[in-house]
């Protein structure tokens, strides 16, 4: 009776607990929506207009000290104050324009043959790939209850165990990003000082430094078949510098095996397609752009940002393409047509990184405006917001099971030799029953957490169903710049503005 009580009672506490975070986050969210709706409320710019609209509402005209355009932004959030209090949408002050905007007409550019040839590649390559997914949810929307339950239990406590496990210097000024080979053996880290670097983790030992950008690394990226099936002498990494090149690097060798380029300012992010056959890269030229690694030609340059962009990302399936800009607008791309499948407004501030949930149909953005926004692109819509640091979301990335991880015991041999059949038959039936729940909830915690890394020296590890806060880890920076998780879900490594990386891994491993 006693410990039924104590499990109440700990039960009762989780959720008020539960409860209070929920109410300190609405706060939060509802300062965020009244910021947003401020930012699209029209208001005079002239400045005795903004004065009288002042006197209108019962406020000083002006203050000691203060300048038209504090002024102007002093009538901004009295009126958005105004606005939140009754409930109502923001005021439109400005009168509006008699002279009709001119209507937004799509255009085209004509493409290449060889997009032509890569969109049909992409589209074979991704159909069957979003087919076998589709069927697998399928089946997993069959399973109990119950079990779902034990296998959240379950992972959720061992992402709760994660712990430093140590930190290393890793250059001589800060590094942008982090990112765990397929092997989970070894670690790239790029950094500011033009930098590729590669590590033996856990054991923090350097093995290689590639030289070949002359300005600072924003974006490094490992080939999906890296350190795994992908030979030694071709393409295994990728990476983006503030010259405006892209290197695609081999593991034997210092210098790159080719450079593409063809971006007018600054690259920032890179990413691999999930074939292998083409990499994309965010630039400050306000475009991101699709490359053949084989040919090392540019197929694409996409435009549709008003500002820099700075994140990219290829869905699983491969179909998809995500970018996120200055702009603080995300965008879904459609490589088989080329067209827009989804507009990510709602962010206030720049968008710094984007990750694509294994699902395959939501997707998370960080953001300057401290918070990470979950889209769901089948409701074309976000469908929630998580307060996640106090400063920006340098860093979002999912758990991502690789099924090359997932070594189970092999059920025994059993021989018939005058035993009891029925005996032998349930000696082998138990093994074999433990192989296949091990695989079910091996496939069902991929995309079952996520990780994010803040400007305010935090590594933070959320859950992807209910989006609550598991775990938050501390690190010896001001600034954590990228977050990676190994695709076995035994490590995680931050890299940092003070040159460091850090390594954290479950308490009992």
């Amino acid at each position: 009776m006693s410990e039924l009580t104590l499990d109440t009672l700990t039960d009762a506490g989780d959720y008020v607990g539960a409860e209070r975070a929920r109410l300190e986050n609405k706060i939060i969210l509802d300062e965020l929506e009244r910021k947003k709706k401020a930012r699209a409320m029209a208001v005079p710019t002239d400045d005795n207009r903004v004065k009288a609209r002042l006197r209108e509402i019962g406020e000083p005209i002006t203050l000691f000290g203060e300048r038209a355009a504090d002024r102007r932004d002093r009538l901004i959030y009295v009126l958005s104050q105004i606005n939140a209090a009754r409930g109502e949408e923001a005021m439109q002050v400005e009168e509006e324009s008699e002279e009709s905007e001119a209507e937004e007409e799509e255009f085209y550019s004509p493409g290449s043959l060889e997009l032509l040839e890569a969109r049909r590649r992409i589209a074979e390559f991704s159909l069957p790939r979003a087919q076998r997914r589709v069927e697998q949810q399928r089946l997993d929307s069959k399973m109990e209850l119950g079990r779902i339950v034990d296998i959240r239990k379950k992972v959720f406590n061992e992402v709760k165990k994660f712990s430093n496990l140590g930190s290393q210097i890793g250059d001589e000024r800060p590094i942008s990003q982090v990112r765990i080979a397929p092997n989970t053996k070894i670690l790239a880290t790029g950094s500011w000082s033009g930098t590729v670097k590669l590590w033996n983790i856990p054991e923090c030992t350097p093995i290689r430094s590639l030289r070949g950008h002359n300005d600072k690394v924003g974006g490094v990226a490992w080939h999906p078949q890296a350190t795994i099936s992908q030979g030694a002498d071709v393409v295994n990494l990728v990476s983006g510098g503030g010259e405006g090149n892209v290197n695609l690097w081999s593991l034997n060798s210092e210098t790159p095996l080719s450079t593409l380029k063809g971006h007018q300012d600054r690259v920032c992010r890179v990413a691999f397609h999930p074939s292998g056959d083409y990499v994309a890269s965010a630039s400050f030229d306000t475009t991101w752009r699709l490359w053949d690694v084989n040919t090392s030609k540019e197929l694409l340059l996409q435009e549709g940002h008003s500002k820099e962009v700075y994140a990219v990302e290829f869905q699983n399936d491969g179909a998809l393409v995500g970018s996120g800009g200055l702009d603080a607008i995300g965008r879904i791309w459609d490589l088989r047509t080329g067209r827009t499948a989804m507009v990510l407004d709602g962010h206030i501030q720049a968008i710094f990184s984007m990750a694509f949930s294994p699902t395959g149909y939501q997707v998370a953005t960080g953001a300057g405006d401290d918070t990470i926004r979950i889209w769901d692109m089948r409701a074309i819509k976000s469908i929630y917001t998580i307060p996640a640091h106090v400063s920006n979301v340098a860093d979002v990335r999912f758990f991502h099971a690789n099924d090359l991880h997932f070594k189970p015991a092999s059920p025994p041999d059993v021989k018939m030799n005058g035993v009891d059949e029925d005996a032998e038959s349930e000696k082998r039936d138990s093994p074999e029953k433990e192989h296949a729940m091990a695989e079910e909830e091996w496939r069902y915690r991929s995309g079952l957490f996520f990780a994010s890394a803040g400007y305010d020296g935090f590594v933070k590890l959320w859950s992807a169903d209910d989006w609550q806060l598991l775990k938050r880890l501390t690190t010896d920076a001001g600034k954590v710049m990228s977050v990676d998780i190994a695709s076995d879900g035994n490590m995680l490594v931050s890299g940092t503005y003070n040159r460091n990386f850090q390594l954290f891994a479950p308490e009992d491993i």
